[in-house]
C-alpha cells in the first residue's frame, strides 16, 4: 500500500472509488476522455449518459478552473462505452501530483484500454495558427526535470514497473489514425502534429521562457495533461493526445498581445465541433482487446 505521504492514496482506495462507480452505471469503458479548456462538449455526445458531479465522488479532487465544469460523464459513443471527465485537475489548484491523476488510475480500474486527452495550448512553433489541432507525438516535463513526477514514492507493482518507458507514451498507431481521420474530414488545413511542454502554472510564460522552450523543440506549451500521460503508461494504457492551439505564444518585446484565459476558452468553442467528430471518429474505427466491445 502506497503510504498517504508519497501519493495521497492508495490501490485500494483507488479500487474502492472505481468499484463504487461500477456499481453506479452498467457501462463498463474502454476509451476514457479527458477534456480541455472549453472542449468539455465531447462529453455532451455520449448516449445514454450516467454523470457524477466529482464532489460526490469517494477520494476524487474537485475542479476549481473556468471551462471545467466537474463531472465524470459513463455513456456510448457511436456505440463504444467510455468515460469522459469534463474537467481536469492542474497542479496550479494546489493539488499533489498524485492526486492530480489519481482519475488515470481509476481509468484503469474501471478497464479502459485507451486513453484520449486534450488540452488548450500556447503555440511556439511559429508555423502554427490559433484553432490549428496538434497531434502530440512527445513531450518535455519541466516540473519532471525539478523532481515532480506523478509517479515518485514507493512503487505499487499491482499498477505498474518502477521505470517505465516514455519514448512511445503516444500511440503511434493512434496518431497515424487521426491524420488518415482528418484528412477524411478535410481537416488537413489545420491538424498538425508537435512536442507539447507542461510546465506548472498558472502565471502564462514570459518571453524569454517562450523563446528558451522553442529552442528546446518544444511546438506548444500549457499547463497539463503530461502528469495524465505518464500515470496512464505506468498502469498500461493506449495513450492519444490532442493539442487545440488557443493562443500564439509572444516570442517578441515588440509585441502587443497578451496571453489571456478568455481567448482560450472562445477559441475552444470556435473549434469544437470539428474536435469532437476527430474523436469521435476516431473511437469508431479503434481496435480493441475487448471483444464485447
Amino acid at each position: 500500500m502506497f503510504p498517504e505521504s508519497s501519493t495521497g492514496i492508495s490501490y485500494e482506495d483507488c479500487k474502492g472509488t472505481a468499484d463504487w462507480l461500477l456499481a453506479q452505471t452498467s457501462v463498463r469503458p474502454l476509451v476514457g476522455i479527458v477534456c480541455g479548456s472549453g472542449m468539455g462538449g465531447l462529453a455532451d455526445m455520449l448516449k445514454d449518459q450516467v454523470a457524477f458531479n466529482y464532489k460526490d465522488i469517494p477520494n476524487f479532487p474537485q475542479s476549481t478552473v473556468d471551462g471545467h465544469a466537474g463531472r465524470l460523464v459513463f455513456g456510448m459513443l457511436k456505440g463504444r462505452p467510455c468515460v469522459c471527465m469534463q474537467g481536469r485537475f492542474h497542479l496550479y489548484e494546489g493539488y499533489a501530483i498524485q492526486k492530480i491523476t489519481l482519475p488515470m488510475r481509476i481509468f484503469s480500474l474501471l478497464g479502459v484500454e485507451t486513453v484520449i486527452l486534450t488540452n488548450a495550448a500556447g503555440g511556439l512553433n511559429q508555423d502554427f495558427k490559433v484553432g490549428d489541432i496538434m497531434i502530440m507525438k512527445d513531450h518535455i516535463n519541466m516540473p519532471g526535470f525539478a523532481g515532480n513526477n506523478p509517479l515518485s514514492g514507493p512503487n505499487d507493482g499491482r499498477f505498474g514497473v518502477r521505470f517505465p518507458c516514455m519514448s512511445d507514451a503516444y500511440d503511434r498507431e493512434l496518431q497515424q489514425l487521426a491524420v488518415d481521420v482528418g484528412q477524411e474530414l478535410g481537416y488537413g488545413d489545420f491538424l498538425r502534429e508537435g512536442v507539447y511542454c507542461v510546465l506548472g502554472g498558472p502565471s502564462f510564460e514570459t518571453i524569454a521562457e517562450c523563446r528558451m522552450l522553442h529552442k528546446l523543440g518544444a511546438d506548444a506549451v500549457g499547463m497539463s495533461t503530461v502528469h495524465e500521460v505518464i500515470v496512464a503508461r505506468h498502469c498500461g494504457m493506449r495513450v492519444f493526445a490532442l493539442s487545440l492551439i488557443t493562443n500564439k505564444a509572444v516570442m517578441d518585446y515588440d509585441s502587443e498581445e497578451k496571453a489571456n484565459h478568455k481567448e482560450v476558452l472562445e477559441t475552444g468553442q470556435h473549434r469544437s465541433i470539428q474536435l469532437q467528430k476527430l474523436v469521435s471518429t476516431m473511437v469508431t474505427r479503434m481496435e480493441y482487446n475487448n471483444t464485447n466491445a
